[in-house]
């Protein structure tokens, strides 16, 4: 009798583990790549340089709607551009009943790209919902910025630009105040992550001109984990997978973010890499979901 037991469940593990699905693996940027794109939305333009535009889609009825600003990432390089964040904006605009402002900006490899012109450009992006407000049926006062990696960092430093001297490069008087921020594989903190070499660490030096060792004073006016705390609420959805963006770094931020008086909800996505959060449809895409209506709500 012992035996037939023993046997009946040797017979089961080996069932289950002959029909179980193996865990799936991280998305690639191939992956991204292969996704058919969405349709565009209404490109304007908010500076003379020709990656100075957005596309703005608005979502049915009379508004006002709030605005979700969308910073894609890349390195900060011009290699990528604001194509794959297409998807999440048609996405959101739909499923959250805010307008969507999905921003291309001045990179690494683009004339006047890097220290200050790519922050300028995200500046002067953002405070364009102003201009746009009337005519498109917006709401100044529900705006929030999402961003993705390095758009992620840009999207932090927005919430804290009005620390900004006057003095400093990319300071603009009266900026348009944010209701929060989500951070997807945002980096966080530009002088731990410049430390190490090669892949997208090494575009920090090119974005700021120098290590930390060199140019201080510019990573103290860029870097999010410099300007908290940031007075705005941010969440923080993260792969736990992710190569590019470790989750200590996420993890490290929050602590000190939370240590200064910010409000920090972070969501580790388990088995996620570095692309799920910007992404539709993903395991991500629930957190983010929740994240944007907590953003938003009144």
């Amino acid at each position: 009798m012992i035996a037939r037991l023993l046997v009946s469940s040797l017979l089961a593990v080996c069932m289950a583990s002959a029909f179980a699905q193996p865990a799936a693996a991280p998305m690639t940027w191939s992956e991204v790549q292969a996704r058919p794109l969405p349709a565009p939305g209404v490109r304007v333009t908010y500076g003379g340089a020709q990656q100075q535009f957005g596309e703005l889609r608005v979502p049915p009825g009379p508004g006002p709607h709030p605005v979700l600003v969308l910073i894609h990432g890349g390195c900060w390089h011009r290699s990528f551009d604001l194509q794959y964040f297409s998807h999440l904006a048609d996405a959101l605009t739909r499923e959250t009943g805010a307008a969507t402002w999905n921003i291309e900006y001045r990179r690494l490899g683009d004339p006047g790209g890097g220290w200050p012109g790519s922050f300028l450009d995200i500046a002067n992006a953002t405070d364009q919902i102003r201009a746009l407000a009337a005519r498109h049926h917006l709401d100044t006062d529900r705006v929030v910025a999402i961003g993705h990696s390095a758009g992620g960092q840009l999207a932090l430093w927005l919430a804290a630009r009005d620390q900004l001297a006057p003095g400093s490069a990319p300071y603009r008087p009266n900026p348009l105040k944010l209701r929060g921020v989500i951070g997807l594989s945002a980096i966080t903190d530009l002088i731990a992550y410049s430390r190490p070499q090669g892949g997208c660490n090494a575009a920090v030096g090119e974005l700021l001109g120098g290590s930390p060792e060199r140019q201080l004073a510019r990573y103290q006016q860029a870097s999010p984990r410099e300007l908290l705390p940031l007075g705005v609420p941010q969440w923080l959805i993260q792969g736990v997978e992710d190569p590019i963006v470790p989750l200590a770094t996420v993890r490290a931020y929050a602590g000190a973010a939370k240590d200064a008086g910010d409000t920090v909800t972070v969501e580790e996505i388990a088995g996620a890499g570095h692309f799920e959060p910007a992404l539709p449809g993903t395991s991500a895409w629930p957190a983010l979901l929740a994240a944007v209506r907590a953003a938003l709500k009144p």
